[in-house]
Formats: C-alpha cells, structure tokens, sequence
C-alpha cells in the first residue's frame, strides 16, 4: 500500500464517518508474513482500528463487520475506494470468525459484547484486541482471561496510555520514589456531556440495524433513547456510565501508579443532576477503593459538565481527564501522555516528561513474536481496571459500600452484590465459564 493511499483512506472513511459453529482458524506466522486483521463495530472507535493497523508494515485489514449495515457498506466503500481492493463485509461476527484467511480480530462493539465476543474469536483461533472496557461485568472479564490463557492466545486491552512513552517513565518515578511514598490516587473524567433528552417510550432501532445480533447477550428490548449509537453507554444494559467509558483509562493509569489490583472494600454515590433525561447511569459520580494491605486509597471522579482545573491537570475548558498522585514528598499529575510533579510544600515544579507510543504496533508485535509478555496491556490488566469501574458501579446501584474477595472476585455472604458481579445471558449470547 503506498503512503499516498493511506492518506487517502483516511480521508475517505472521515467524510464517510461525517466518516456459530466455530471452527478454529489457526495459521503459523512466520517472521515475514503479513498478519490479518478483522474489525468488529466499526460506527466509532473502530475507525481508528481500521487506521491503526492499516497503517502498520506487515499488516493488512482484510475484513470489517457491523450488525449496522449502513455503517457497515459506508465504511467499506470508503476503504476500497481509497486501497483499491476490496474489503470482506461481514453483518454476522460469528461468519467472520469462520474466515480462516483472518489472524486477528479486533473489536470496538459496545461494551456488553467485547468479552463474549473476544472469547469467540478466541475459541475460533484467533488473536483477539479488544477495546476497553474488556468486560460488562466483572464475572465475565475473568473469564475472557481464562479463556485466553486456556486456548493459548495473545489478547490485548484497548488501554492505550499504557503504551505512551510519557506515562510509562511517570510511573517508574512513582517506583523510583520521586514523591516520596505514595499513599493515593484521585481519577478525574470531568467530560462535558450534554443531555440525552427524553423520548416519550421504546423507539424502533434503525431499519439498517439487524438488532437482534446488536443486542446479543442484552434482554430482548427495544431501545428506549433518541440517538441510537453512542448513547447506549448510560445504560446499564449495555453500558457502564462515564466511568467504566472514558474513565476506564484513567483507572486503569490510577491502578498501575498505585501498583495494586482489586480492593477489599468499595464505597460510591452520585445521581443525574441539572438534566432530566433517559440516562439510567449517574452523571457525577464519586468512587473510594480501599487496600487495607497495602495502606492506599484509590478515589475516583465523575462531571459531566462546567468543571475546574485541579492541580494544574487541566487540557481545555471542558474537560479534565487526569490522575492525580499524592506521596509524602509531594504530588504528581499524569494527564494525556505526559507528566509533571509538584515537590515539597511550595509545591515547586519537579521531573516532567511526555510522549506517545503505538498501542497497536505493540499488540502486533506480541502477536508476532507470540509472546503476551510484551503487551503493555496484557488482558490481565484489563480486566482488573475495568473491574474497578464495575465494582464501583455495583456500589452505586446497590447505594452502600461492599466488602469484595479479590481472590474470589465475589462479595462474601451479599447475594444482592454478587448478583450485579455478573448477568442473565440471553441465548445463545452466552459466555461460558473456563474451567
């Protein structure tokens, strides 16, 4: 693919966007063989799937799928009229995982079918990347990592500020003590959401849409939102609010500084407030992880509209999107692919750095090599960020704190809790256990 085609793709898919029986699929890889990638949902972050691995020596994007089909023929007409070849088009992902020519699957679908789906594509032979957050629930994100480690394949985590060469040095100055002893984390997804509004009762879903396959594991319902894509994220069927969507990444940078995993006792409280709309999920929302072992506290934050600049964690008028570090010798902010410390009680300018990295030039690379120890978001981790956010919903919904097992990953004794660790299934949308 020359260079000049490339950009070409890329300015055809933008105006496009305004741009099972499994049977294994298994190929031996060889240093030189060019690895090929399958991408499912494909109405919004898969975009960037499709940029991001197109543009990778050594990769080709050979297939596309959406239960949208006009998403999905507006996608793929704009990448064959860039490439000059055509794309395979898949409605069915189940069809797509039957494809033996495909190596990878990659998937941006809503957040209810990214573990059911990558567990799929797992048991269909391939190598799986799926977007954040891995999991609806926390039941099933530790069974995508089971199922992962049972068949064998890489599977990497849409987290991508792991890969950023500016977050990662930050994190190893929190290790190398730059702030002294860290004891908290504080997340901040202060995002400008307007209102969803309201709709006087269930809406027919889009006559492009095979909705049947777009709910999958999700009660047989209809819609009950104006705009159809994107704003399933506030409900809890689907989705998991703002800090299981955008907050998952600073989670998941939170967790990592902190260098723990799940906690042992979770509080959170919120509720919609300034808007009456359909939204199920809260628009501000406060979240308290405790780690009595290892003497931390990991606290959370949602806004969803006019918000202050904190601790100088600030990247525009609207939005604060940051994690904020507090040690015994001062403080540290990570936000985008950079960071800054604040040292001393003057709280003088200490270390600093920034820059990026290539999530998916790293998830390639695993792929290649056939070693996950190379990814810098290794399934495992995604799950547990991801978990976080779930626990902290749970907390909210129930409205108390729970006490959680990490080793078990359940809430001793409370039926109600563990009830909310997992859901109902819908036939034959099901994700089953890994032994």
């Amino acid at each position: 693919m020359s260079a000049m085609g490339r950009r070409d793709f890329l300015r055809a898919a933008a105006g496009s966007a305004a741009l099972l029986s499994l049977k294994p699929a298994r190929r031996v890889l060889g240093a030189n063989d060019v690895i090929r990638v399958g991408v499912v949902g494909i109405n919004g972050r898969g975009v960037a799937h499709i940029h991001g691995f197109h543009n990778l020596d050594g990769v080709e994007v050979v297939a596309l799928c959406d239960c949208d089909e006009a998403v999905l023929n507006r996608r793929a007409d704009a990448f064959d009229k860039a490439t000059g070849r055509k794309v395979k088009r898949y409605v069915d992902l189940r069809k797509m995982f039957e494809d033996k020519e495909i190596d990878v699957v990659t998937f941006a679908t809503p957040n209810h079918w990214h573990a059911l789906g990558a567990i799929w594509a797992m048991q269909a032979g391939k190598d799986t990347y799926v977007e954040k957050p891995c999991s609806h629930n926390v039941w099933e994100g530790r069974q995508l990592v089971r199922w992962a480690r049972k068949l064998g394949r890489i599977c990497g985590h849409g987290t991508q500020s792991r890969s950023a060469a500016g977050v990662r040095e930050g994190i190893e100055k929190l290790r190398e003590g730059v702030i002294g002893e860290v004891y908290m984390a504080k997340g901040l997804c202060y995002k400008w959401r307007p209102s969803i509004g309201k709709v006087d009762g269930p809406q027919q879903p889009p006559a492009s849409v095979h909705y049947d396959l777009w709910l999958g594991p999700a009660p047989k319902k209809l819609p009950h939102r104006k705009r159809f894509h994107y704003d399933w994220h506030w409900f809890w069927d689907y989705g998991n609010g703002d800090i299981g969507n955008q907050g998952v990444h600073q989670m998941d940078i939170a967790r990592w500084g902190l260098g723990v995993g799940l906690p042992k006792k979770v509080e959170s409280m919120g509720g919609k407030f300034l808007f009456d709309d359909d939204k199920e999920t809260p628009n501000t929302q406060v979240a308290l992880y405790w780690y009595p072992d290892e003497n931390k506290l990991l606290q959370f934050e949602v806004r969803h509209w006019i918000t202050n600049h904190e601790a100088g964690a600030g990247k525009g008028a609207s939005n604060e999107i940051a994690v904020l570090f507090f040690g015994s010798e001062g403080y540290m902010v990570i936000a985008g692919s950079g960071y800054k410390t604040f040292l001393g009680r003057k709280r003088e300018p200490g270390p600093s750095g920034g820059g990026g990295g290539n999530h998916f030039a790293n998830f390639i690379e695993a792929v290649r090599s056939r070693n996950p120890e190379l990814l810098t978001a290794e399934i495992e981790e995604g799950h547990l960020s991801s978990a976080l956010c779930h626990l902290g919903n749970v907390a909210y919904r129930l409205g108390r704190a729970i006490e959680f097992d990490p080793e078990t990953e359940t809430c001793p004794g409370d039926e109600e809790a563990n009830r909310l660790l997992t859901r109902e299934y819908r036939k034959p949308y099901v994700v089953e256990p890994c032994a």
